[in-house]
Order: structure tokens, then C-alpha cells, then sequence
């Protein structure tokens, strides 16, 4: 079987990575075609073409429509027998994120890549942070100046060092969402205005990414698996990122704005986010609805999560 798409990261991730690997089990993987730094997400296969230089949102173009899984957000037909227009809301409940797991096995991203010889900051919380156009509207799903000073604040006074990724969308192919590159900017108190690169310059024990990848060596997404291997845990906003993170058998709390993400149900038990290794995903659901009327995005139960987690 060979595997060829491009599509969004996160679906990449739920639908054609586990699919591989279960292939790869069955010893029926002849070759995965994917995007441009792909490869050591598919480390388990010797056949890799990294041909696609950009990810394409068009799922029935891209390569999701050949795989088991052709949505990420149910399988409503697997689960169900039926659409999802035609299930009652208690059926539309559990079948909300959740997948055909029949052909469906995670690889262990965590085992392969675990090393704990690495020269990398020791009990580290890793916080994974974007800012990018969502569904071509302008970014509610992120971590602003203010909440990041908090979970900063919160994760070194338990004593955490704090690892954070903020990609600059120039390390890996991407998507029509992720093309136009943005600064978060805002207020810190004794400061003043400030982006959250800058923010990481008044923290002794907070550490960009980008600036300890070259402790671990190889590629970005090589190095990236790496760090996220030795991670006591993780605060994400939600997407493609904080899918990966769910990978590594570690809590991991999740702030959700926007997507399928926040239908009732999505992040429950039998759901994709909980099967793809064994952790804990704590989602944080605030719609883009609610905070549009609100007002403002509602961090609270982020650093509820943030306490009792960590």
C-alpha cells in the first residue's frame, strides 16, 4: 500500500499516520509520499518521498479521501452505520472525535524518540503557541501576552522550567491558514509593549525551542520529537500542534476556540486526542461565539488546568 497526501497537519496526524503504522504492523507499507520534513514522523518506514512543498485544505484532493479516516472530526458512518445529520444528539456525542479504529494504531512517537541524554532543560512543561489566520478569519485560538506571563509565571514558581514553541511558519510546509506570518503583541506590566518572542528574554528558565534544537541535532521536526519526548507535559492551543502533543504519554491541557473541536464530546474518552498515546488531555472549550460576545478570551480554567495538573 502506498500512502500519498498533503493535507492540514492535524489530519495527518489522526487519519494517515496511525493508518501507516497499522499498515506498517500488517507488513502491507510500501511507501508514504507526504510533505517536505515529513519523514521522521514516519520513521518506522525505509520508503519515504517527501514531495509536497505546501499543505492543501481541500480534503478531497489531497489524499484524506483515499484513507480509512476522511474526516478528523467523526466517522460517524463507522461508529454508527449512518450520517451524521441522521444521528440524535446523545449519538452526535459520542461520535464526535471520534474515528474507524479499525485500521487505526498511533505510532509510538514517544519510544522511538525518548532520549534522556540530551543536553535539554530538566522537568520542563512544553507551552505550544500560534498565531495564524483561522478558516481565513483573523486568530481568536492562542495564548495573548497576559496569559502567557500567568501560565510562565504559574509553571516556574512550581519549579518547571518551561520550553515554548511559537513557530515562525518558515520551519515546515504549510497551509492556506498559515501562510501569512504574525506577531502577538501586548502589555507587560513593567515592561510595556512587547511580542512573545521578546516575552521569553525576561524569564530565566523559559526557553524559546528554536534556540535548544541545536542540542539535539537533526532536522526541525527530528529535533522538535526529541524535545517533546523528555516533556513532563503540555499547555496547547488547540490545532494540528496540540495533537502532536497528545502524542507523548503526558497531561496535556488544551485551550479550544474554534473548528469541530468544540462540539460536546469531542475530548472524551473514546475520542482520537485519548487514544493516541497514554496521557490525559484536559480541554479548555471557549467558541469564538462566546468570546465574541464576551468580549475577550477567557484563560481561567487554562490556570485552573495549570495548577492542578502540574
Amino acid at each position: 500500500m502506498i500512502i500519498d497526501n498533503n493535507p492540514e497537519f492535524g489530519y495527518e496526524l489522526a487519519c494517515s499516520m496511525p493508518y501507516a503504522y497499522w499498515l506498517h504492523q500488517q507488513g502491507k507499507l510500501k511507501k508514504i509520499v507526504t510533505c517536505q520534513g515529513m519523514k521522521p514522523f514516519y520513521y518506522f518506514c525505509d520508503n519515504v518521498e517527501e514531495k509536497y512543498n505546501a499543505r492543501s485544505i481541500d480534503n478531497s484532493n489531497n489524499g484524506v479521501q483515499n484513507l480509512p479516516n476522511t474526516w478528523v472530526h467523526h466517522n460517524a458512518l463507522a461508529v454508527f452505520g449512518k450520517g451524521y445529520g441522521e444521528l440524535t444528539e446523545e449519538e452526535r456525542f459520542e461520535a464526535n472525535g471520534t474515528l474507524d479504529y479499525a485500521q487505526w494504531t498511533p505510532p509510538p512517537l514517544h519510544d522511538f524518540y525518548y532520549d534522556d541524554t540530551l543536553d535539554l532543560p530538566e522537568n520542563f512543561i512544553l507551552v505550544s503557541n500560534s498565531y495564524n489566520l483561522e478558516h481565513a478569519l483573523p486568530p481568536f485560538q492562542y495564548f495573548d501576552i497576559e496569559s502567557l506571563c500567568k501560565i510562565f509565571d504559574m509553571l516556574t514558581s512550581k519549579g518547571y522550567n518551561v520550553i515554548y514553541k511559537r513557530p515562525k511558519n518558515t520551519e515546515f510546509a504549510i497551509d492556506a491558514n498559515e501562510w501569512l506570518g504574525m506577531n502577538i503583541k501586548g502589555h507587560m506590566e513593567g515592561v510595556g509593549e512587547i511580542t512573545d518572542f521578546q516575552l521569553i528574554d525576561h524569564y530565566e528558565n523559559v526557553f524559546l525551542l528554536d534556540d535548544i534544537m541545536g542540542n539535539t541535532g537533526g532536522t526541525y521536526n527530528e529535533a522538535q520529537l526529541k524535545i517533546f519526548a523528555r516533556a513532563e507535559g503540555f499547555v496547547a492551543r488547540g490545532g494540528g500542534s496540540s495533537i502532536l502533543c497528545s502524542y507523548f504519554q503526558k497531561p496535556v491541557i488544551i485551550y479550544v476556540c474554534t473548528s469541530g473541536d468544540i462540539r460536546p464530546g469531542y475530548f472524551e474518552k473514546n475520542t482520537y486526542f485519548q487514544k493516541l498515546s497514554n496521557n490525559n488531555v484536559h480541554a479548555v472549550v471557549d467558541p469564538i461565539s462566546v468570546i465574541k460576545e464576551r468580549g475577550y478570551r477567557d484563560y481561567s480554567k487554562v490556570y485552573s488546568n495549570v495548577n492542578k495538573i502540574f
